[in-house]
């Protein structure tokens, strides 16, 4: 499975004087003032930034932030990041206008040892998306050797994350690039067991991939979030005006099939929180999953479900989370989530490995202030579900082999 592949490892490098490209993850939220609303994708880049600085690199960092699709609005420039990354770096950062052009290349010369130059949005360039290859030159003729450290772009071959390492080498992963492999590759490939799954999410349809391909790993299945719904309608249930996707309904009886044949134990929520409304005020009661009202959705899974989850989840080794069970953003429909995040936080305690998968999982954690309780929180959404589904990833192949 190409995802197996190991990645040479940063500490083989000779890094006094050189100038490295870093490909980082800055794709932070901004509030309407241009303040940072959360910072973890900058504090997550800090141990492979100072390891550089530390061992006399001269590092220039390259990210993206948003979508501008190739043209240059403020609200998408890296420069509000710059305060932020200077004081976690203890290191006055500069801050390039552009990613490539003479300029640059002047301001990346004149960096000491040590020092650091962060590089304006990729993304401003059309040809980032692209992975153009005269761009990906551009960038790489800036530096001596590349790292790319941007787990969360790994699913994409973009020039800065793919095209750059074929022109820039040596090529090796970050320390959070390669933390990230460790784990989610380790977890699906060796993992300690008995070893459960919890998908959650609003659809069957956007997991499917992730489904399957776990089928063939896990012992335990856990299903929650809106997907559930088509489960339960594929079953003859009463779903009420709950979220279905019904082209997926054949599909969802099949996928049960598969995994009695595959000897993986599936739970479904045996009961469920319905609301008469889609609000954070609506009215809710607890009903039968196998009879909610005409009128009424589920929107969180209830408390019988959320004891029995509980007790599969005591049975194991190891637990890879990717979706919420609820709609956790309203206060009212968040106990289930919220009860599975603190029943992870336990479990690492007593030695399981837990891994949250990337997404809404991770804010639910964080929501619930237990995310330095998991052995591992993913960076990336759409990479980790990749990497789990035995996807292989651009940005992870083109690095150098160990």
């Amino acid at each position: 499975m190409a995802t197996k592949k190991s990645v040479g490892s940063l500490k083989e490098a000779d890094l006094k004087g050189k100038r490295v490209f870093v490909r980082v993850d800055l794709n932070v939220p901004l509030d309407e003032n241009l303040n940072i609303t959360d910072d973890t994708r900058i504090r997550a880049a800090v141990p492979t930034v100072k390891y550089l600085m530390g061992h006399g690199a001269k590092v220039i960092l390259a990210s993206h932030l948003g979508r501008p699709k190739g043209v240059t609005p403020p609200k998408y420039s890296l420069k509000p990041l710059v305060p932020r990354l200077s004081e976690l770096l203890g290191v006055k950062v500069e801050m390039a206008n552009d990613c490539i052009g003479e300029e640059v290349q002047k301001m990346v010369a004149a960096i000491p040892d040590g020092g650091v130059v962060l590089l304006e949005n990729v993304r401003f360039y059309k040809e980032e998306e692209k992975n153009d290859p005269e761009f990906a030159k551009k960038l790489a003729a800036l530096a001596d050797l590349y790292v790319n450290d941007a787990f969360g772009t790994a699913h994409r071959a973009h020039a800065s994350t793919e095209g750059v390492a074929k022109y820039l080498k040596p090529a090796f992963a970050g320390f959070l690039m390669q933390k990230e492999l460790d784990y989610l590759v380790g977890a699906v490939s060796n993992p300690k067991r008995p070893f459960a799954a919890i998908v959650g999410g609003a659809k069957v349809s956007t997991k499917i991939g992730v489904i399957e391909s776990l089928f063939e790993k896990v012992n335990i299945l856990v299903l929650g979030g809106g997907m559930i719904f088509t489960f339960y309608k594929a079953q003859g249930h009463a779903v009420g005006s709950s979220l279905v996707e019904e082209d997926k309904l054949d599909l969802a009886t099949s996928l049960l099939e598969k995994a009695k044949s595959k000897g993986v134990s599936v739970l479904l929520p045996t009961d469920v929180v319905v609301a008469d409304k889609f609000a954070a005020d609506a009215n809710s009661k607890i009903v039968p999953a196998s009879s909610i009202p005409d009128g009424w959705m589920g929107l969180d899974i209830g408390p019988d479900s959320i004891k029995s989850f509980c007790e599969a989840l005591d049975t194991t080794q190891t637990v890879i989370w990717n979706g919420p069970m609820g709609v956790f953003e309203f206060e009212k429909f968040a106990a289930g989530t919220e009860a599975i995040a603190k029943k992870l936080a336990e479990l690492t305690g007593k030695g399981v490995t837990t891994i949250i998968g990337g997404g809404d999982s991770v804010a639910a954690v964080e929501k619930a202030g237990l995310a330095d309780k998991m052995s591992h929180i993913s960076t990336g959404g759409g990479a980790s579900l990749e990497l789990l589904e035995g996807k292989p990833l651009p940005g992870v192949l083109a690095l150098d082999d160990a």
